[in-house]
């Protein structure tokens, strides 16, 4: 009935067609196609990924290479190494720690967000280039276990009348 009465109104199902089309051409003017924009997001993602990949396909490890990755790995050493010798100069100079301490009461507030907002970046980088890299060499899922000769009822065939007695006596009282 509703088929009948939009054909009546606009026309037979080529004209109905040609209709949507264009409704959808003039809602894409107010609001873009989101299905189109991720496509497209997802095609400027594979060409950056692309041209990164193909610029350090055949990278060189130097000198300055191996320097700046020691570089690297040293932040967090030296973060956890610090704090410890925090406590061990706490106890050596209580007075000359205290002197210390008091001077960073004086560091104005924004400079601390600045310093949190560099630490964080920094163990937020590394922990996301760790996970891209290791992306690849994650185990592959476990394939789905073979369905059961004897499925419970409701998922997916019927069940037997060997597992089923009701059933089993039900079929016997047609035969």
């Amino acid at each position: 009935m509703i088929r009948s009465l939009f054909g009546l109104l606009f026309g037979g199902a080529r004209e109905a067609r040609a209709l949507g089309q264009t409704v959808t051409s003039v809602a894409e003017v107010f609001r873009p196609n989101a299905t189109r924009a991720l496509e497209l997001g997802h095609d400027a993602y594979k060409a950056a990924h692309a041209s990164h990949t193909a610029e350090f396909q055949y990278g060189r490890g130097g000198w300055f290479d191996g320097l700046v990755n020691g570089l690297n790995r040293l932040p967090r050493p030296l973060l956890a190494l610090g704090t410890l010798g925090l406590f061990c100069y706490a106890m050596a100079d209580p007075d000359g720690f205290a002197v210390r301490m008091s001077a960073l009461a004086h560091v104005p507030e924004p400079l601390w967000w600045l310093l949190g907002a560099v630490v964080a970046f920094y163990f937020g980088a590394r922990e996301a280039h760790h996970l891209r890299c290791m992306k690849g060499t994650l185990p592959a899922p476990k394939p789905a276990p073979a369905p059961s000769a004897d499925p419970a009822p409701g998922y997916g065939s019927a069940p037997s009348a060997a597992s089923n007695p009701a059933l089993a006596e039900w079929q016997g009282g047609r035969n």
